[in-house]
């Protein structure tokens, strides 16, 4: 019988216009401290971002949230952050931010397959809100 165990996820969040709150959700980071697991899923939906904010590039977007995966790999071609133990760069990646990446508070589930429940929290909080997939 599978082990079931605790996690922690944020939904990540493109925050075009800070002053005005509105934001796209565009991945999912899930830590799991016990398996160890720390990963993420990110995808832009450039069509959603162009409707809210027709003025914000894309692939500059993109390139940041290309960054989160890379931390939770422990990519050392992310810099410093992906050398830290994975719950350190899970913490660092979901701190309150007032910038255009921001992450949801932090919720908690529990599973027996990490890289599944990433995989469906993904579908659920990201696939299912892009335009493309209505």
């Amino acid at each position: 019988m599978p082990t079931v165990r605790s996690f922690d996820y944020a939904v990540i969040r493109v925050v075009p216009r800070v002053e005005r709150e509105e934001f796209i959700n565009a991945g999912v980071i899930l830590f799991c401290r016990t398996c160890p697991f720390l990963g993420a899923r990110v995808e832009l939906d450039p069509s959603r971002l162009a409707a809210l904010a027709p003025e914000c590039d894309p692939a500059e977007v993109e390139h940041y949230l290309a960054f989160i995966p890379l931390v939770c790999n422990g990519d050392l071609a992310a810099g410093e952050p992906a050398s830290w133990p994975p719950a350190n760069r899970f913490h660092w990646l979901t701190a309150p931010r007032s910038t255009i990446i921001q992450t949801s508070p932090v919720h908690s589930g529990t599973t027996t397959d990490p890289q599944a429940t990433l995989d469906r929290l993904f579908e659920r909080m990201v696939a299912s809100t892009n335009w493309r997939n209505r």
